[in-house]
């Protein structure tokens, strides 16, 4: 039995130092995806007003107008259904591609939500053991050093997965409108060609 537990001894504490590297790696990649969030919402918010101003016209939009509008991914996209003829079917797989770019990129928030806590939960149990057989012999030089370890590791992992779960939520509400708003004047537009043709 006690071969077994040392077994397990061994591969716990032989996780401590690749849980640590992948924190790291974690850590400053969360820091680019904060980064690309404020990005994209300094965007967002440059271009309400374009936004609002083709909302409100939705009724009347055309491809020559977008051309004077200024250039924004909403307007970019316009750009492609308009390409397309507003043909319906072209333009439904056009947004379910939109759609599924804006799944691949809020999986990256995703998996800080879930591996954050993980790797911060890794590097605050495995230094425990240390921590706990230095208090028992009385070396606290090792047991401080192994609880500050524990902690920082805690503390890192849930920095990490905040910053996906806040990238998470909120980029989603964005995506959704977007989809939503193409969806609209997809539909106004076929509504008027029909319309048209009746």
């Amino acid at each position: 039995m006690s071969y077994m537990t040392q077994i397990l001894l061994w591969i716990s504490d032989s996780m401590l130092l690749p849980d640590i590297v992948l924190i790291l790696i974690l850590f400053v990649y969360s820091l680019f995806l904060l980064g690309g969030f404020f990005s994209l919402y300094l965007r967002l918010m440059g271009n309400h007003k374009t936004l609002h101003k083709i909302m409100t016209q939705a009724d009347d939009i055309n491809i020559s107008e977008l051309e004077n509008l200024a250039n924004c991914p909403f307007v970019s996209k316009l750009k492609e259904l308009a390409a397309l003829k507003w043909h319906p079917v072209r333009c439904e797989k056009k947004i379910a591609e939109y759609h599924q770019s804006h799944i691949w990129d809020l999986e990256r928030s995703k998996f800080l939500i879930k591996v954050g806590p993980m790797l911060g939960l890794i590097g605050t149990l495995v230094p425990m053991g240390p921590a706990l057989v230095g208090l028992a012999n009385g070396d606290m030089a090792s047991m401080a050093y192994n609880m500050q370890v524990a902690f920082t590791t805690t503390v890192t992992g849930i920095f990490i997965s905040a910053v996906g779960l806040i990238t998470y939520s909120v980029k989603n509400n964005w995506y959704r409108e977007e989809i939503s708003n193409l969806q609209y004047v997809l539909d106004l537009q076929l509504h008027q060609e029909k319309d048209a043709i009746s």
